[in-house]
């Protein structure tokens, strides 16, 4: 009797999104360069290979502003297909 094979867990489901996150936000500072103040990257999936990267910059949470935002398209490896607006470097 052939065995189904078992889903990941959902621990490793959200390590491997997170590692994905991580290198879609790299990928794009180094676009865009770093911006003064960076506060924090962050990368929410949409769904698929969507994504919106929002750059955040302030000295803190409570003061810190979007500076850019851009809603990409990703392939697994974190590589950005393509990106709306464009990336542009910008630092």
């Amino acid at each position: 009797m052939a065995t189904k094979p078992q889903d990941p867990k959902p621990s490793e489901q959200a390590n491997e999104q997170g590692q994905l996150n991580a290198l879609i936000g790299a990928n794009v500072v180094r676009t865009l360069g770093q911006p003064t103040g960076l506060h924090k990257i962050h990368v929410h999936s949409l769904w698929a290979d969507r994504f919106r990267v929002n750059i955040l910059v302030g000295p803190d949470v409570v003061s810190a502003t979007v500076a850019h935002s851009y809603f990409l398209v990703a392939d697994s490896k974190g590589n950005i297909v393509t990106s709306i607006p464009e990336i542009v470097r910008s630092y």
